[in-house]
């Protein structure tokens, strides 16, 4: 790899984060997996609460681990003058700033936009909250399960008997790509105006954005789509059935084409699609559970192997029901070199390279930090000497 292509995009970018759980550290790990200086201001002696929330890896908590690699962790309380101090020395320097705290802590502790731009003028600050600044809702605290719930998402989700949550934590992440995007935007404006702007980044309004295709389908008073498990609500036959050796397999079906190819081809029944309850989507869909147990009665016939080689065959697209287990040694992310080992506190551990890949460089892939593991290193880099340090650890500054 040349010199050229060793360049990242963010490289020269300094990013100070007061983050914790999942929505700002996601979005500052993509900045530092580009290049940015993630400096993390933590909370001495505990850090980030997200570091206790389980043990599953090697004794680190899976979410943490997941969410910070490639940042250093600066711990700072900023109840202690001295601890003020530092932070007017690493916003002097910094380009963003990014900030979950509870509702109203971030201006209480004089972060608020206004305040943070008239004194540095070119940095750029990214808030983070559930519910966004204003409103009858500004300060209600907010997680993720919450705002899948109050966006609406909880209700279209799950089976006809009981709503479900996502299997993740989607509303975080769905904030955290906003703040990401929202961010390198504002590096972008920050080129032509040479100011830094303020991103203001909602869960709840992240989290509605993505809910578009069921409040469209429930346009002005229309009912919701149905909760149906993991089959698609609308779209049928598009979810799992079982199949003869006790199996599962994933298919979809998006057009009349390939109705009639998984009849004929298939299913061996091309008459079925000529079938007035299944002649269109709508039908279908209205007709599923039917046209289901004609499905079903077809596939116990065969075992995995033989439905999943007569849908390649046919040319419709089908998925393995995987677990966790099936995920990690997937055969697609491993033949395309996907995974790289990161440092720890607990040694090497594996991580997914970003998606996107992009020809000119490789993204940033370093060590996942212990609680305050480069205070020191930060403290000297900003000026201060070793009694300096010493005396900030001390006084419980740092």
């Amino acid at each position: 790899m040349t010199a050229a292509a060793t360049l990242r995009p963010l490289d020269g970018i300094t990013v100070v984060s007061f983050e914790h759980a999942i929505a700002a550290p996601f979005c500052t790990r993509q900045l530092a997996d580009m290049g940015a200086r993630v400096i993390k201001v933590e909370r001495p002696g505990v850090g980030d609460f997200a570091r206790n929330y389980d043990e599953r890896v090697r004794g680190l908590s899976s979410h943490f681990v997941w969410t910070n690699r490639s940042k250093e962790s600066l711990t700072l309380d900023l109840k202690h003058p001295a601890a003020r101090e530092v932070l007017g020395r690493l916003l002097a320097d910094a380009d963003v700033l990014v900030q979950n705290l509870a509702p109203g802590a971030a201006a209480r502790q004089g972060l608020s936009f206004d305040v943070l731009h008239a004194a540095h003028p070119r940095l750029i600050v990214c808030d983070i909250s559930g519910y966004g600044e204003g409103g009858p809702y500004r300060d209600k605290k907010a997680y993720d399960l919450l705002i899948q719930s109050e966006s609406g998402f909880v209700s279209v989700t799950g089976s006809p008997d009981a709503p479900a949550k996502a299997g993740c934590s989607i509303s975080d992440i769905a904030a955290a790509m906003y703040a990401y995007s929202g961010i390198l935007n504002a590096l972008l404006l920050r080129q032509k105006t040479g100011e830094g702007s303020r991103v203001d980044v909602s869960m709840l309004e992240s989290m509605v954005e993505w809910m578009g295709y069921p409040m469209y389908y429930a346009f002005d008073g229309a009912p919701p789509p149905p909760r149906a498990g993991a089959a698609h609500a609308t779209i049928y036959p598009y979810g799992p059935f079982p199949v003869g050796d006790g199996g599962t397999v994933m298919l979809g079906l998006q057009n009349e084409r390939e109705w009639q190819v998984f009849c004929d081809r298939v299913l061996e029944q091309p008459g079925l699609a000529l079938d007035d309850r299944f002649s269109s989507n709508s039908a279908r869909a209205a007709n599923r559970d039917a046209l289901r147990g004609l499905i079903v009665q077809a596939f116990a016939k065969m075992d995995l192997g033989a439905v999943t080689d007569k849908l390649e065959q046919a040319g419709i697209a089908n998925a393995s029901v995987n677990d966790m287990a099936g995920v990690w040694a997937h055969p697609q992310l491993r033949e395309r070199g996907r995974w790289r080992q990161v440092d720890s506190p607990k040694g090497a551990l594996p991580a997914l390279l970003p998606p996107g890949s992009n020809s000119a460089f490789e993204p940033r892939m370093d060590a996942i930090p212990a609680v305050g593991q480069h205070t020191d290193a930060v403290l000297a880099g900003l000026g201060y000497d070793a009694a300096q340090i010493s005396r900030l650890h001390a006084e419980g500054a740092v």
